[in-house]
């Protein structure tokens, strides 16, 4: 009889997912040996191979994509066994497992936390930062509840709730402040700093400037809105940071803040959860707490 553990299937849909042993193994938070020795071990226990291990690419064989799929409604039917369980022992203010993007977790999260807290006393709140492939990854999976990102992910099997959408500023040196608006299809040519590889916002940023997703571009890449701005003070080139970050990033930085005059680039931020949660209910209501968190940490920025 073949030994299939729920293991070996969240390493075969996370494979399947980022076709990259390296990064399978990160968001399955298990070094990348003992993710192939269990694939390895899957194979032989088939008889078959589920992928076809390339100089560069992990591809799925035929019997690959049949395992991948079902895996991953094993994954999802598990998660919400465990929603339901939790629903009924815990109600509202139990455990809540929620993700966020890091272009959106330190500027929304200090407020948020704080009034979850005051809607949910003793509410046990996990958060969990990062990449939005991540998170889909471990809401798909059961480890997550819901996530804060930026929309739209059009992924089957979640739902999505937009809350409120946000302008991009352009960010760039000060000495450079009194110096005319340029339109965002402009920006390439002056030396456009963005986020590395994998963040949701270099795309949205690339969108900005009539570049399609995933274009190469001549500029220097960092790892945080931070970095990017910080790159902008020592005169490296300019980019785009999210409104939210404005307050946080800048403050002390040797940059100047200008807002777009005509096209105003912007993003929508939502939560997203697995459409057959069984914490739906509660997701929604979760959803209103963090749109009046946003209305809250906006005035008090227009105020300050």
């Amino acid at each position: 009889m073949t030994n299939i553990t729920f293991r070996q299937l969240r390493f075969v849909d996370a494979l399947a997912r980022f076709r990259h042993f390296g990064l399978a193994a990160e968001a399955c938070s298990v070094t990348q040996p003992a993710l192939s020795m269990q694939i390895k071990a899957l194979e032989e226990s088939l008889g078959a191979k589920l992928f076809e291990r390339g100089a560069r690419q992990v591809r799925l064989t035929g019997l690959g994509e049949e395992i991948a799929t079902r895996a991953r409604d094993i994954l999802r039917a598990v998660g919400e066994l465990e929603d339901v369980a939790r629903t009924r022992r815990d109600g509202p203010g139990g455990r809540l497992r929620l993700g966020v993007i890091p272009t959106i977790a330190p500027y929304l999260l200090p407020r948020l936390i704080r009034d979850l807290g005051a809607r949910y006393p003793g509410v046990d709140l996990q958060l969990r930062e990062t990449q939005t492939e991540r998170l889909i990854g471990e809401l798909r999976d059961g480890r997550l509840d819901t996530a804060l990102v930026a929309l739209p992910v059009s992924e089957p099997g979640l739902t999505e709730v937009a809350l409120f959408s946000e302008g991009f500023v352009l960010v760039r040196p000060a000495a450079e402040a009194g110096r005319p608006v340029p339109s965002p299809a402009a920006l390439p040519d002056m030396q456009l700093l963005l986020l590395e590889e994998g963040h949701c916002f270099r795309d949205q940023a690339l969108e900005v400037c009539g570049l399609r997703t995933g274009a190469r571009h001549a500029g220097l890449d960092g790892s945080s809105l931070s970095t990017l701005v910080q790159m902008v003070g020592a005169g490296l080139g300019v980019t785009l940071i999210p409104e939210m970050a404005v307050g946080v990033e800048t403050r002390g930085a040797s940059v100047a803040v200008q807002r777009f005059e005509t096209t105003r680039p912007a993003r929508t931020v939502g939560m997203i959860w697995r459409s057959t949660s069984a914490l739906a209910a509660e997701l929604h209501d979760l959803a209103e707490v963090v749109r009046q968190s946003a209305e809250a940490m906006y005035d008090a920025a227009r105020l300050g």
